[in-house]
């Protein structure tokens, strides 16, 4: 494990965070606007943005019955996905990195990726409906956690280390696991459905969706903002963080709780999706530097911005859609060469 952050960036005044903030707020709503003109019925950010204060407000809009319900029941249930999730996944990624001071730690270090996919395809397999393979998405990513942590404090004082050398060996059960079920699953139907759900995508998510998820999402970010103090504290180390007053061990429980929480609610509506939570903590930590206190909102933003430009990616460069697991795993290989060649000398 590698004791600080390889990545650091020289900090910068209290008062630049915050235009910062304020930018990076306002860049997410007009990607948001653009994003829902976008399509093969092309809509202008007028016309969009005519459509939603018609359905806030009340007041009669000069567009057609026909653009209203391609803005409000097909964009803008995949809209808000996009920035949930990559909200939700980048704020998980924050809270790995610095609770495990390891800045290629990401959401799916424990498990929690590979047992929401296990629940899914379980599902699938039985025939459950959507609302059964999101519920059991959601439990398999808990569950996975749960085993991780389970393990750590059998096999030692649930340090750092353990827990993702147990959260390794959790997660290649259930990729296992799931790997066993697609060989069992009938290949005309349910296998394909499988697959696809593994390889991630939002073309499927309803307001009802969004209605289930995100009050998890809520929940882990308000409990992430809230111990921003003792987990800025805890980036010195446990011993430091002992020292200064910081339960550690129980900190640590809540910030694995609630970063989970997260993670398997969006990974249950919109299937796997790496390396949001790997990346997008990068990026923010270029902006404003490695203090969490000021990575935490950055990443968020950036990672509802980042998702969505990836979502417009995958539904517009092609006459077929793109599953976005492929895309963002494409877009993120590259940045994970260059982070691993900056911290080749801890590492290697």
């Amino acid at each position: 494990m590698v004791d600080n952050p390889s990545i650091t960036v020289t900090a910068v005044p209290r008062r630049t965070h915050s235009a910062t903030l304020a930018l990076l707020s306002f860049a997410v709503i007009v990607t948001a606007v653009v994003s829902m003109g976008l399509g093969h019925f092309s809509l202008s950010p007028a016309a969009v943005l005519d459509v939603l204060w018609s359905a806030l407000s009340g007041e009669p809009s000069v567009q057609s019955p026909v653009v209203h319900n391609v803005v409000l029941a097909v964009r803008l249930p995949r809209v808000l996905a996009a920035m949930l999730v990559g909200t939700s996944l980048a704020a998980a990624g924050v809270a790995y990195q610095t609770l495990f001071r390891n800045p290629l730690a990401s959401p799916a270090i424990l498990g929690v990726s590979a047992g929401a996919g296990f629940g899914a395809a379980l599902a699938m397999l039985l025939h459950g409906g959507a609302l059964a393979m999101q519920g059991s998405a959601f439990a398999g990513g808990i569950i996975a956690v749960g085993a991780a942590m389970f393990i750590a404090s059998r096999l030692g004082d649930g340090s750092a280390l353990v827990l993702v050398l147990a959260g390794l060996v959790v997660s290649a059960l259930f990729q296992a696991l799931t790997s066993a079920l697609k060989f069992v699953a009938d290949p005309t139907d349910i296998l394909p459905a499988i697959v696809f759900w593994l390889l991630g995508g939002l073309s499927r998510v309803s307001m009802g969706d969004l209605a289930w998820a995100a009050p998890f999402v809520l929940v882990g970010i308000i409990v992430l903002f809230l111990l921003r103090w003792p987990t800025q504290v805890l980036e010195a180390g446990d011993d430091e963080a002992r020292t200064l007053g910081v339960p550690v061990s129980s900190l640590r429980v809540t910030l694995i709780a609630a970063a989970t929480l997260m993670t398997a609610a969006t990974v249950s509506i919109s299937g796997v999706v790496g390396w949001i939570g790997l990346l997008v903590p990068h990026l923010a930590r270029l902006i404003v530097g490695p203090a969490y206190i000021v990575l935490l909102p950055t990443s968020v933003l950036l990672g509802a911005g980042y998702l969505l430009l990836v979502d417009d990616l995958c539904r517009s460069a092609f006459s077929a859609e793109l599953p976005l697991g492929i895309v963002t795993a494409i877009l993120g290989a590259p940045v994970f060469v260059i982070v691993l060649v900056k911290t080749r000398r801890q590492w290697f």
